[in-house]
């Protein structure tokens, strides 16, 4: 088990972990998200909403965090159109979207049940918080889980949309929109 006083180190994922996060997703979603939604939800979400999204891969925008070799967490960011979701469903490259008109976007969570709250998800924000800043976003949105919503709220991010996304059979994934700024335009600093 995970040290409380472990100090994590984001690094950029690479192609050669997709194994290891695709096998972290299930452990996760199972073991974290019971608290918000039911068995026949998570089952129904795990290989659409919640997969592995190899464009943020590609990107250069999807980190993991590890313990002894081992990834236990991993988040990202995207300057792509999508808001959620895998490969799956997913045809040729998702557009980049403008940094000075629309917000990046916070992608994909998971982390393992055994290190939770210990503060690697706040180590994932911080990460995709600094890069994001760096690609020139200055507004932020997520396609939140209910799970994830208080470490979002805990960074500032605030809740604007409150919706259902479509599942297999007919059911429903209750997720929320969250936003936050990040930096003020240097127009709006000057005057």
């Amino acid at each position: 088990m995970a040290r409380l006083s472990q100090v994590w180190a984001p690094r950029t994922a690479g192609e050669r972990d997709i194994p290891s996060i695709a096998g972290l997703i299930p452990l996760s979603v199972r073991g974290l998200q019971g608290t918000f939604y039911s068995r026949a939800q998570m089952e129904a979400a795990l290989g659409g909403v919640f997969s592995v999204d190899r464009q943020l891969i590609r990107d250069g925008t999807y980190f993991v965090v590890e313990d002894a070799g081992r990834i236990v967490g991993c988040g990202g960011w995207s300057r792509r159109r999508s808001t959620c979701g895998g490969d799956g469903g997913r045809v040729g490259e998702d557009p980049e979207i403008d940094p000075l008109t629309e917000p990046a976007r916070i992608r994909a969570f998971f982390v393992h049940p055994d290190w939770a709250r210990r503060g690697i998800g706040r180590s994932l924000m911080a990460a995709c918080e600094k890069a994001v800043v760096a690609a020139g976003f200055r507004d932020v949105t997520i396609a939140s889980t209910l799970t994830g919503e208080s470490l979002y709220a805990s960074f500032g991010y605030r809740a604007v949309e409150r919706y259902d996304a479509d599942l297999p059979g007919g059911l429903v994934l209750p997720c929320v929109r969250m936003t936050r700024v990040l930096a003020r335009p240097v127009e709006a600093i000057e005057e």
